[in-house]
């Protein structure tokens, strides 16, 4: 049965770079990734490279940035005033740091330190892997 929209998968995967440095794999986490075709919880690169594979189907694809977290849009890069970071953290800060942040809406995400001025700091609201190119190893290990 080749997987189509609506199925639920069990996938293992291996995710690397451009350079060979994996960043992520089902293995990592200690199970396979389950998600619905077609509900959007996966880059689409990856959700239209399982479409059409069957169970115990292995398979390499490389994900252009587009099609996984983006370009690097420059208009998420943002200075902010050091007196916005918690009094503790204002002197220790440095470039290639990684700070948690709050979003409007509630949630938690991570932004890298770029630079750090006197009395500001640059961060990349980017996702750390926008303008990146994935190469994935898949293998369907389920399909319901």
């Amino acid at each position: 049965m080749a997987i189509e929209k609506g199925n639920k998968v069990k996938i293992e995967y291996e995710g690397s770079l451009d350079n060979g440095k994996v960043f992520d794999s089902s293995e990592k986490h200690g199970q396979p990734l389950e998600f619905f075709i077609g509900e959007g919880k996966v880059i689409p690169g990856f959700e239209n490279a399982v479409i059409g594979m069957e169970k115990g189907q292995e398979k390499t694809v490389k994900i252009e940035s587009k099609n996984a977290y983006g370009e690097k849009r420059p208009e998420l890069m943002k200075k902010i005033p050091k007196t916005q970071l918690p009094k503790e953290a204002q002197d220790k800060v440095q470039p290639g740091m990684v700070l948690g942040m709050q979003t409007p809406q509630g949630q938690q995400a991570s932004v890298m330190v770029v630079d750090v001025g006197e009395d500001d700091i640059t961060l990349d609201l980017n996702h750390p892997l926008a303008g990146q190119n994935l190469t994935f190893k898949i293998k369907v290990v389920g399909v319901e």
